[in-house]
Formats: structure tokens, C-alpha cells, sequence
């Protein structure tokens, strides 16, 4: 157990507790955007690392670090159908497993992820990338993974929106989070992409699935029926999403939009722009908070990648994973949540 008067607690906190007396336990309390929340205690234990040791060879290396042990869960985090193992916390807060480890001069502050969205699974490294290149856009300085979208196209048009649209809500910017599922778009936004979409199949006519999805009976290849979307950031640097990215099947031939309407999904009211999983999938993903850019590059996720140890300056393949469906690598939090086991490819500083 971690007590309240120890460094990670006070970091954590921003400050020392007031409440804090000699044998208390360091709590914790986080409530996330879609109204989910978690309560319990910090604790430290070792967790293990495959350090890379040769092309699609690794060691095993120790990490202590402390994180959060969840004893109450609400909303989706604790319901039969959505319950996690864990979440394992990848922000930027001084109290991730990514910081923690950096503190301790085990790795560089550089992740990246690549989600396989055929076969499941895919790569999870700590440290460098060198092999595929990826281009980067500058983060903007927030709390969450914030790059700055320009514009959007669909099917080739580029959507007619106000120059600061997506610099709305509390958070400045388009959030990249691999803790989220889907995509939100501010109002506006979304009901443009929609119409675009739409407009792809003036012969069909949308429905309504579970009261918040677009959806539509097609039977053919939905890349060839429906317009491609592309996002625009900072930098030059774009995101395209194919049809069978932003489109889920439901059930047979029945197709969904994976865009949400931001401003109808939040408690609040907030609109955002947040792009989740489904359109980071078979994509090599990159988070540098050592040169604080983002970046990306389509990529076969269940190949292989290479990366550089920082002692050596050598360069080893690694090789793709299956990684449990139950967990959540989330790049929105600063902490773990609940148990959970991971395997990550890590390039560790000597």
C-alpha cells in the first residue's frame, strides 16, 4: 500500500493532502467523459517488461510502479457488460506507468501502439520507433493527447466549417485517445459527415440503432459504396479512414457510423472532438512526449516493427501480440485501474 504522505501521492494530488495523518492510505477518485468513475487506493508492486534484446528477442526486466487498485466502480466500468480488467494508464501525468518509468531512467517518454482491426491484437512498444517512419504533428499543451485539426474531407469534399470549430469545449484541440472506442465530432461537424455519407446511397434509407447510431442495410462491399473520410491536422499530416473502418456490422448487413455527435453523448452538453480506436486501427501510432508530437502511418499491425535500444543504439524487430480483449490501453488517464496484465516490446536507458 502507498500512504498519503509519500512522493506519488502528493505528485498525484498536486499538492500535500491536508487531510493526510500518519498511516493513511493514498486514495484516489477519477470520473471519466462518459460519466464512468473509479474509487480506491493507490498501491506499489514490480510490473514486467520484455526489454528488447535481438531481432524478435527480448529479456525480462522489472519496473516498480505504483498505481490505482479499484475498490468502486460506476457506470460502464462497472456494469456486467463493459467491465475491464484494467485500464493502464499511459497520459502524461506525472503518475502513468510511462512517467514512472522515465523518472526512474528505465525508458525514454515514448509510446506507441498499432491495432490490428482484422484479426485483433497488434503492437505495443515503449522507446523509439525507427522502421516505419512516422509523420508527426506538434501536440498541443493540455492534459490529454491534443493535436490541432484543420479540416475534413468526405468522398473528396472538403467540409464548409467555421476556422475555430475544433477549438471548442473544455479542452483546445482534437483529442487522440486509445481509451475511447469510437469518434466524436462537435455538432455541426458531425451532421455534415453524416449528410455526406448519406448522400452516398440516396437509395437507402438510415436508421437508428440503440438510439445514437446512423446505420444502414448494404449488402455490398461498404469501401466501395460509401466515401472515404480524412482527417486534416497541423503539419500536413493526415488521417484517412476507410469505409470499413468508420463502419461496424451490427448484424447482417446491417451497417453502422462509428461517429458520434459529441454535444448529445456528453452529460453536459460539451461538444469535443475525440478520435478513439475506430479510426486509430491499422495505424502505427506514435505518442513523443520527449519532442511532444503525435503521428501516425497506416501499417500492417500484425507484422513487425523496429525499434532502438537507447543503451546499445542497436535496432531489433518486434513482432506483433494478442493482446486481451478485456483491457484498455488509455492514453486519457495517468493511472491503472483495477488488475490488469500487459506485454510490451520496451527500449530501455542504461
Amino acid at each position: 500500500m502507498v500512504a498519503c504522505d509519500q512522493e506519488i501521492c502528493i505528485s498525484t494530488l498536486s499538492g500535500p493532502n491536508g487531510d493526510c495523518k500518519v498511516g493513511m492510505y493514498c486514495s484516489y477518485s477519477v470520473t471519466y467523459g462518459d460519466g464512468s468513475s473509479t474509487m480506491g487506493y493507490f498501491v506499489r508492486d514490480a510490473v514486467q517488461l520484455d526489454q528488447v534484446s535481438g531481432d524478435l528477442q527480448t529479456t525480462s526486466m522489472n519496473g516498480s510502479i505504483a498505481f490505482g487498485c479499484g475498490s468502486q466502480q460506476s457506470g460502464e466500468l462497472g456494469s456486467s457488460q463493459q467491465a475491464l480488467d484494467g485500464i493502464l494508464g499511459f497520459g502524461q501525468a506525472n503518475s502513468s506507468v510511462l512517467s514512472q518509468l522515465a523518472s526512474a531512467k528505465k525508458v525514454k517518454k515514448i509510446f506507441s501502439h498499432c491495432l490490428d482491426g482484422s484479426q485483433g491484437g497488434g503492437i505495443f512498444a515503449i522507446g523509439e520507433v525507427v522502421q516505419p517512419k512516422v509523420q508527426t504533428t506538434p501536440m498541443i499543451p493540455e492534459a490529454h493527447y491534443n493535436v490541432e485539426l484543420k479540416a475534413i474531407e468526405v468522398g473528396g469534399d472538403v467540409l464548409q466549417l467555421p476556422t475555430d470549430i475544433f477549438d471548442v469545449g473544455a479542452k483546445r484541440g482534437t483529442i487522440i485517445d486509445s481509451g475511447t472506442t469510437l469518434a466524436y465530432l462537435p455538432d455541426l461537424v458531425y451532421k455534415q459527415v453524416i449528410e455526406k455519407i448519406d448522400a452516398a446511397q440516396p437509395n437507402i434509407k438510415s436508421h437508428i440503432v440503440d438510439q445514437q447510431f446512423t446505420c444502414y442495410k448494404y449488402p455490398g462491399n461498404v469501401d466501395k459504396g460509401f466515401p472515404d473520410v480524412t482527417f486534416h491536422f497541423d503539419n500536413s499530416l493526415s488521417l484517412k479512414v476507410l469505409p470499413h473502418q468508420y463502419l461496424f456490422e451490427v448484424e447482417d448487413q446491417d451497417w453502422c457510423v462509428g461517429f458520434q455527435d459529441s454535444e448529445l453523448q456528453s452529460k453536459d452538453g460539451k461538444e469535443i472532438t475525440l478520435l478513439g480506436d475506430l479510426v486509430l486501427t491499422d495505424k502505427l501510432v506514435t505518442y513523443d512526449m520527449e519532442k511532444q508530437t503525435v503521428g501516425w502511418i497506416d501499417y500492417n499491425c500484425s507484422s513487425s516493427i523496429k525499434v532502438k535500444d537507447e543503451g546499445s543504439g542497436k535496432e531489433y524487430w518486434v513482432s506483433a501480440h494478442n493482446l486481451s480483449p478485456s483491457g484498455r490501453i488509455d492514453t486519457s488517464t495517468g493511472m491503472v485501474v483495477a488488475c490488469f496484465m500487459f506485454l510490451v516490446a520496451a527500449t530501455f536507458i542504461n
